[in-house]
């Protein structure tokens, strides 16, 4: 790590910079993400992402990013500290733990599936909470990949990262156009599964072993037509009450965790 100056003026350039760098197309282009917060900044260095200067404000340390500081500190990178006040105008949070770092975007290869890849479609999901969600939900699952699609999908959003804890660097993480993502899943043989309200078959009862690819859509649109017939199997999540479906983050992490469910019985030897 090399020490630059210290910041503590909020008309410094560095600070306009990223407070600049919180709007996608600055990000886009410069080249850089946002990374915040001690979980983070540690899933993105055991994920091999490359960081470019770090900014710390010991005051802020939270014992999480005392703790990650050293293995920092060991990095060939630019760091500079700064004062409380310039480090909360430069934070997202409202209690930042005093860690923010400049990096380069990530693009990790999207691996060879076998035969039981379970792989996650997140189409035209701009909400960065729920994308941020269904990521960490994805991770906690142990899928092999998720395909991210539509222009207003944004996975370097600062609020994706910390809703995502990190599990947007920890699995593969493509994002794609419709005709990429379409052509990659027949290309080696997914079986997509759409999950849609209005499918007649409960995601319980629907076989979710093998390869499959679980597709969903934002809360406002759902699923495009196309994507609806594309798919082999269409599945929903029985609703009781009045309210006519759930925030899909949520309803992704049902449908995952059956998946998962499913799987482990089969290896088990047992019908699911």
């Amino acid at each position: 790590m090399f020490i630059q100056e210290a910041v503590s003026s909020l008309q410094n350039a560095q600070v306009k910079r990223l407070v600049r760098l919180r709007n996608r197309s600055e990000r886009q282009q410069q080249g850089v993400w946002l990374i915040e917060g001690a979980r983070e900044l540690g899933r993105a260095l055991g994920a091999g992402v490359r960081l470019g200067t770090l900014h710390y404000c010991p005051e802020l340390f939270s014992d999480e990013a005392r703790a990650l500081f050293p293995a920092l500190e060991r990095l060939e990178i630019g760091a500079v500290p700064c004062s409380r006040e310039v480090f909360e105008k430069v934070s997202h949070r409202e209690n930042p733990d005093g860690l923010l770092a400049l990096a380069q975007p990530p693009h990790p290869a999207l691996p060879l599936p076998g035969t039981d890849a379970l792989i996650v479609v997140l189409m035209g999901l701009e909400k960065p909470g729920n994308l941020g969600a269904l990521l960490r939900s994805a991770d906690g699952a142990g899928v092999d990949a998720v395909l991210v699609v539509g222009e207003g999908t944004d996975l370097g959003n600062p609020s994706v990262i910390r809703a995502s804890q990190g599990s947007v660097f920890s699995q593969p993480v493509a994002a794609l156009d419709e005709q990429e993502a379409l052509g990659w899943l027949r290309a080696h043989r997914f079986t997509l599964v759409a999950c849609t309200p209005e499918a007649a078959l409960p995601y319980w009862d629907a076989p979710l072993t093998g390869r499959i690819a679980l597709c969903l859509g934002s809360e406002h649109d759902g699923l495009p037509e196309s994507w609806k017939a594309a798919a082999e199997l269409r599945v929903s999540i029985p609703m009781r009450g009045q309210a006519d479906s759930l925030n899909v983050s949520v309803a992704g992490a049902l449908v995952l965790y059956e998946a998962r469910r499913q799987r482990s019985l089969a290896l088990a030897g047992v019908t699911p």
